[in-house]
């Protein structure tokens, strides 16, 4: 289930709010800048489909979103075993990168048309994390901090879309936040 759950920098543990609305999230989220959405996400992917298979899928979503500027698109896709050889080293060297609070250059836009994972989107003195699963459409605007936890098993593809190539390239602040905050395995079991 879709969860936005705000919180301060000071509390992690104590949510100010939180919904599970589509509606309520959108109306949240758009309050500070982050547009949100439900969309169709229904094609049957098979298990070792690439990024041209998953974009030809959803070619609807991916043009409608490139007529607003929107010209690079990949997809990230991950679904690994944990407990299969060498699969902990490759989680957690995938988890590391998207773990540390950053920003980019470009808005940031996501479509998850499989699995889930976290957005903690770090925006003043509040934190807003929103639990993605499939259907979810969020975008983030450029340069705001946020990071992404996929979990300790992760499962899930997204279609990225940014404006330019190096759009996507992420400037870490330093910051320690994240290991302040519930991880994605945490919220998910709440």
């Amino acid at each position: 289930m879709t969860k936005l759950r705000i919180t301060t920098t000071d509390d992690p543990a104590t949510p100010i709010a939180e919904y599970c609305d589509p509606g309520q999230i959108a109306a949240a989220l758009g309050a500070v800048g982050v547009d949100y959405g439900r969309w169709e996400a229904s094609a049957d992917l098979p298990a070792d489909a690439g990024q041209d298979e998953v974009l030809a899928a959803y070619a609807a979503d991916v043009a409608r979103l490139a007529e607003r500027g929107y010209a690079t698109v990949d997809v990230a896709r991950m679904s690994l075993d944990p407990s299969a050889p060498g699969a902990a080293e490759q989680i957690a060297a995938a988890r590391g990168k998207f773990l540390a609070e950053h920003t980019h250059a470009d808005d940031e836009i996501r479509f998850f048309v499989e699995g889930a994972g976290a957005f903690y989107l770090h925006l003043g003195e509040q934190v807003h994390t929103v639990l993605c699963q499939q259907g979810d459409y969020l975008s983030v605007p450029a340069g705001t901090t946020h990071w992404f936890d996929m979990g300790s098993s992760p499962r899930f593809t997204a279609i990225r879309f940014f404006q330019s190539p190096d759009g996507w390239v992420g400037e870490f602040t330093g910051s320690d936040i994240a290991t302040r905050f519930p991880s994605y395995d945490e919220l998910a079991a709440s």
